[in-house]
């Protein structure tokens, strides 16, 4: 049976849901919410995530949220090899690491700077958090000085958190990449490995930074 994902496309965590379940061969059934209107604070959805946040999936009553735990899930439980999850104690830490790194850096300070003025109607972005953004994109530009993937030499589930993440920074502004050449080549290569990439990421990038960038051009002509 196919597995519940309650998702949006525009959301860089659920796409990485979405990619790693392509890698895995693991069918979804796409549910959308619209959390703009409210549909994730319905009394359905709220029974089976009172935290009410996406990505949530649902794999025949197993009830699970919080993105990097789902990608985990989906290639502890289906994957074919350890590939995408590497059992070696060394690399699955480096994995862990970028992972963690992705949440409490990467995409953290990305939401900092952007959604205040997204979702929440700020006049203006903070220089201080974009100073600290990119600050976050060297240290992944550092991270590939050593490596031709993300934590070694082939593709792992911390290499589709991150493009995820690196791709919807770039739809929002491109010149956040500039002068990292490293970044740039190897999110070309993980596009050419990750299966359906345009389906499962690009289009749902370009969607939020379609968003955002209306939000900012007011910002501009203020």
């Amino acid at each position: 049976m196919p597995i519940d994902l309650y998702y949006m496309d525009a959301s860089a965590p659920c796409r990485s849901v979405m990619m790693t379940a392509k890698m895995v061969g693991v069918e979804l059934n796409l549910k959308p919410l619209n959390l703009l209107t409210g549909e994730h604070m319905k009394p359905e959805f709220l029974a089976i995530n009172p935290q009410h946040n996406i990505p949530t999936i649902d794999d025949d009553g197993f009830y699970l949220n919080e993105s990097k735990a789902i990608i985990a899930y989906l290639v502890n439980r289906y994957a074919k090899d350890d590939t995408l999850c590497p059992k070696d104690p060394k690399f699955r830490a480096l994995v862990d690491q970028r992972l963690y790194f992705d949440m409490g850096v990467l995409y953290r300070r990305f939401g900092e700077l952007y959604y205040p003025v997204i979702m929440s109607g700020a006049t203006k972005l903070s220089e201080k958090t974009k100073k600290e953004l990119s600050e976050a994109i060297d240290f992944l530009e550092g991270f590939l000085g050593s490596n031709k993937y993300a934590a070694g030499d082939h593709l792992t589930i911390a290499d589709i958190v991150l493009v995820s993440t690196v791709s919807t920074i770039q739809v929002v502004d491109k010149t956040h990449l500039e002068n990292h050449p490293k970044i740039l080549a190897w999110l070309e290569k993980c596009k050419s490995e990750i299966v359906d990439y345009e389906e499962c990421n690009q289009k749902g990038a370009e969607m939020f930074g379609q968003w955002a960038n209306s939000s900012l051009s007011k910002l501009e002509s203020a």
